[in-house]
């Protein structure tokens, strides 16, 4: 005898939170995500239907295997995902449920899936993200980004927040989250001396960055001027001697 699970009709398909790291195509043209756990080999779009990551020929998700997109029921605890060490640079999805699926205590496990809302953290130096930056590794064909301040993109390929959504297509909508550096601020209070320490480290390590471009910036200032006042003289010389 068969054990069936009970059959839900739903009168719109159920929402649920993932998160993902955001790529772009090799060419440019594309932009997609990648799981961050069995399925990060497989870049998706907004729009996606599961495959069994194990190359077996069933319909996913499959009652005796695990293939097929994962979500959790709360936002919460999808945001809990971002606190480890390798999720920081993750983003997370607020996506509609949709095809066959299977209840879980915390969340679904299911064929398809539509993106809604990608929600993009703070940059890694805690303030608010501007753009999406290249991260430094990706899968074949495909480029990881990641959450970045205009400060700390220094030339690092990039792409806008509107970009990004506009090449995943879908309707799909892009925002960002708040930075961390006002939170740190009200916390410091509270922090210990090993924490005040790093704090004060971080902050030193940007202002050594500032003065070391206005510096360079004066320096070119210097050598104009000087320019200047050499063409000048050399110039009324040759008038003179004319």
């Amino acid at each position: 005898m068969r054990l069936r699970l009970p059959a839900e009709r739903p009168a719109e398909p159920p929402t649920g939170y993932k998160i993902a790291h955001p790529v772009l195509s090799q060419d440019g043209t594309r932009a997609g995500f990648t799981g961050v756990s069995l399925g990060g080999a497989l870049p998706y779009g907004v729009v996606a239907e599961a495959s069994c990551v194990y190359g077996l020929r069933h319909r996913a998700p499959h009652r005796r295997c695990d293939c097929g997109f994962h979500c959790v029921h709360d936002r919460t605890a999808a945001e809990a995902l971002l606190c480890t060490a390798e999720h920081r640079a993750a983003v997370l999805l607020e996506v509609s449920v949709l095809g066959a699926y299977i209840r879980f205590e915390r969340g679904f496990r299911y064929a398809r899936q539509r993106v809604r809302v990608m929600t993009v953290g703070a940059c890694a130096c805690g303030a608010g993200a501007a753009a999406l930056g290249e991260a430094g590794w990706g899968r074949p064909g495909w480029r990881a980004l990641v959450p970045c301040c205009g400060g700390c993109l220094r030339g690092r390929p990039s792409l806008s927040l509107a970009g990004f959504a506009r090449l995943a297509g879908e309707g799909v909508r892009v925002v960002a989250g708040g930075g961390k550096a006002l939170a740190g601020l009200e916390r410091a209070a509270g922090m210990g001396v090993p924490e005040l320490v790093a704090e004060a480290a971080l902050l030193q390590a940007r202002l050594d960055w500032f003065q070391a471009q206005l510096a360079r910036f004066g320096d070119r200032r210097d050598r104009g001027d000087r320019g200047d006042r050499g063409g000048g003289d050399g110039g009324g010389g040759g008038v003179s001697a004319g």
